[in-house]
């Protein structure tokens, strides 16, 4: 298959049935449906409607979507609508871009608590970054928050690690005035990094002893409680990863950012180069190289391939984007007009739609025509033949 035509879909269509057959037990019911979610989407299982053209007279078959957030193909307009109800939150100050990043160990025993660890890591890097901000040492004003959870690395092997997009300011304690970053500069790393590592491994082994963890394989040896406490203690002491890049360049910048990472997947079809004999090959970034030669191509034999890419999937109703301070959920309205109002940014006028002044933006189109470009209607519709659901994991009586 050419790159271009080359999808995730395919390499599930194409090998999944089988790959399913040998793992019977092995895979969850949420990995059975992402599998064929993605197999049936914008195909004739899954429905869709004819279009046609007034213009030029040509008609066309538009399959549906199966809209899962797994699903390379279902995210670019899952990204937009988010985005345009997020525009209105961004405020004129520069933003950073913050990661942490949880140890290898720790990862690898996440694959099995999954709830349990991702929940930990959005609240303890939330309350890292709300705690030292707030300490007079370092900020000493109440900021906002937006984390993002990315469990894959460019491999796709399971790197659970989230994205911080924080503006470089805040609120001072008493909510009378904007207290900004210095420039160029959010908060020290290494603070971040400790606090981060404590409370962790605090909240980590209170889990544990409320009996939230489970252990498999070779970590079963870990439901011991003397063997946990030993195996927690290097962990302890290794350094952990927080990251803070430089601001971004305004908010148009945090807009394009958020467009790439808010809804991305484990893979995108425009990585994958070909499937063949030899395996799946794709592209990936190895972030251990410089320069150039960061840029690599890897071949997976596709069973690996399927295995890997439903390592990501996520718990059943997990959010993956999740606010904090200034912008939580409870609080936002508020707190974003006091910030605009002490920056001395006019709140956005609501639109009247009776005014002349300016022309009404024209309604695009839902559907339009790929050959003459004009607006294409729906002339019939099908509905699908069944709901997505796992392919079942037994033969039954013939």
């Amino acid at each position: 298959m050419g790159h271009l035509a080359l999808e995730v879909a395919d390499i599930f269509r194409t090998h999944g049935p089988a790959w399913r057959q040998s793992q019977q037990g092995h895979l969850s019911l949420g990995q059975l449906k992402v599998m064929s979610a993605i197999e049936q989407c914008r195909s004739a299982a899954l429905g869709g409607h004819v279009l046609h053209c007034d213009d030029c007279g040509h008609d066309q078959v538009a399959y549906n979507s199966c809209r899962n957030r797994h699903c390379p193909k279902c995210q670019a307009r899952a990204a937009k609508r988010w985005l345009q109800d997020r525009q209105a939150d961004l405020l004129p100050v520069d933003y950073y871009h913050v990661v942490f990043t949880l140890p290898a160990p720790i990862s690898a025993m996440a694959y099995y608590n999954k709830a349990v660890i991702y929940r930990l890591l959005f609240e303890v890097a939330a309350e890292t970054l709300l705690t030292i901000a707030a300490d007079p040492r370092h900020l000493g004003a109440q900021i906002a928050a937006t984390l993002v959870l990315h469990t894959w690395g460019s491999a796709l092997t399971h790197h659970p690690h989230v994205h911080g997009m924080v503006p470089g300011g805040g609120l001072s304690p008493d909510g009378q005035r904007w207290v900004a970053c210095k420039p160029g500069f959010f908060l020290p790393v290494r603070v971040l990094s400790r606090l981060f590592r404590r409370r962790f491994l605090e909240e980590l082994g209170a889990a544990y002893r409320a009996g939230e963890l489970q252990f498999f394989g070779e970590y079963a040896e870990l439901a011991d409680a003397k063997t946990f406490a030993k195996w927690q203690a290097p962990v302890g002491k290794c350094e952990w990863v927080v990251y803070a890049k430089r601001p971004f360049a305004g908010p148009t910048a945090v807009l394009a950012y958020l467009s790439r990472y808010t809804h991305r997947v484990a893979i995108s079809n425009s990585r994958l180069l070909s499937m063949d004999d030899a395996g799946v090959r794709f592209r990936w970034k190895d972030y251990r190289a410089k320069g150039e030669t960061r840029h690599k191509t890897m071949t997976l034999q596709p069973d690996e391939f399927m295995r890997r890419f439903l390592l990501h999937v996520l718990p059943c109703g997990f959010h993956r984007i999740r606010h904090y301070g200034l912008i939580a959920n409870h609080v936002r309205k508020e707190k974003l007009a006091l910030a605009r109002e002490l920056l001395q940014v006019a709140p956005a006028a609501a639109a009247d739609p009776n005014s002349a002044d300016e022309p009404a933006e024209p309604v695009r189109p839902t559907f339009v025509c790929t050959h003459c470009g004009a607006p294409m209607i729906i002339v019939q519709t099908f509905v699908r033949a069944q709901a997505i659901r796992a392919p079942p994991t037994a033969q039954g009586p013939s």
